[in-house]
């Protein structure tokens, strides 16, 4: 399909402001805008708006000029504390920061109040607004729908692509790490013992009901480890160390426990080593599609996309008349669509992804 056309009247920037804040996973989904707007506008600066916590996964983006730092949890912190002249300091510095960057076409690509706020202040003359909601739309120049329903993974941001008239013929995900990320992960598989091959997991995310059963992840990395010879990297975040400990202790020599124990970057890099990936809905997991390795992901109370894109990664997916629910589970903790999936299911599913060598 071809991209459309920008709408008439509507010059070629000459520097871009991409805003998306949060979360990991979003980011992942949206990276093909970056390679894009490069294409069509080569000559433009093109920056990226992110919280300090997820900078990282935009840094050694080889089509980025630049990586901005939104701190907005400290914002959050000082308007609840009421902390007034702190908030007005670092409101003005903030602004100061994104007018120094000039740029002329800032997009809100997370389409919330709190990204649009941003891009208000930047001083773009176009602001363009996805999907906007909580009355950010007043804040922009121009809003883009998100587009048709589609089980296509980062759907909506192709859409956009589309509608800007950027290319989207390899319009693919994409994170970037430095040689730092590799050396830092690769002196953990070697000290873990990982070095002739694992299988990557990542069973948590911050939401309950999004969660596969912990002792199925316990029998999973055991059957795993006796049929395939291999073990298991189990991957997360440093809040989820404690649940990620009671994994390991059930399955024993079958999981090498690095939850909470790498950054964001050398977790990228464990993901993209792996012989294949099998996870929830959770950033972690979506990088598995981006590097292109076997990828198996289990969904039940969200289900952003069915159609990977690739042969090699599949979701696993039960619908229920609940589903899907998201924020808003109302079977009082049974999260009856993750219980159906078993793991028999999963081994099955891994054995049979095209490609896949364990």
């Amino acid at each position: 399909m071809l991209p459309a056309k920008p709408r008439a009247g509507d010059p070629a920037p000459r520097r871009v402001l991409l805003v998306r804040l949060s979360a990991m996973g979003d980011i992942v989904f949206a990276s093909p805008l970056i390679s894009a707007a490069r294409r069509a506008w080569p000559d433009a600066w093109i920056g990226w708006l992110v919280q300090p916590e997820l900078a990282p996964l935009l840094r050694h983006h080889p089509d980025l000029d630049a990586v901005v730092e939104w701190p907005q949890a400290r914002l959050r912190r000082q308007w609840r504390s009421g902390d007034w002249a702190g908030l007005l300091r670092e409101g003005r510095t903030l602004i100061a920061d994104l007018r120094a960057r000039r740029a002329d076409l800032a997009v809100d690509l997370q389409g919330l109040l709190k990204s649009a706020l941003p891009v208000r202040l930047s001083g773009a003359r176009r602001r363009i607004g996805l999907g906007s909601r909580e009355g950010s739309g007043l804040l922009m120049t121009r809003v883009v729908d998100r587009g048709p329903d589609s089980a296509r993974i980062g759907s909506e941001y192709l859409h956009l692509a589309r509608t800007l008239g950027l290319p989207d013929d390899d319009f693919t995900m994409a994170v970037h790490y430095g040689a730092e990320d590799a050396a830092g992960a690769g002196a953990l598989i070697a000290d873990r013992g990982l070095d002739d091959g694992y299988i990557a997991i990542c069973p948590f995310t911050t939401r309950p009901q999004k969660h596969w059963l912990a002792e199925r992840w316990i029998e999973l990395a055991r059957r795993l480890r006796a049929e395939t010879g291999r073990r298991v990297a189990m991957l997360g975040g440093p809040g989820d160390r404690a649940a990620g400990a009671a994994i390991a202790a059930g399955a024993g020599d079958a999981v090498a426990d690095l939850t909470g124990r790498t950054s964001v970057l050398e977790a990228a890099v464990l993901v993209e080593r792996a012989r294949a990936l099998i996870g929830v809905d959770t950033g972690l997991s979506h990088m598995g599609i981006a590097f292109r390795r076997p990828t198996l992901l289990l969904f039940g109370s969200t289900c952003p996309y069915l159609d990977t894109t690739r042969a090699d990664a599949r979701v696993l997916y039960h619908p229920r008349d609940c589903s899907p629910c998201r924020r808003r589970p109302t079977c009082d903790g049974a999260f009856h669509c993750m219980r159906e999936i078993t793991v028999e299911e999963v081994i099955g599913a891994l054995r049979a992804l095209p490609g896949i060598a364990l």
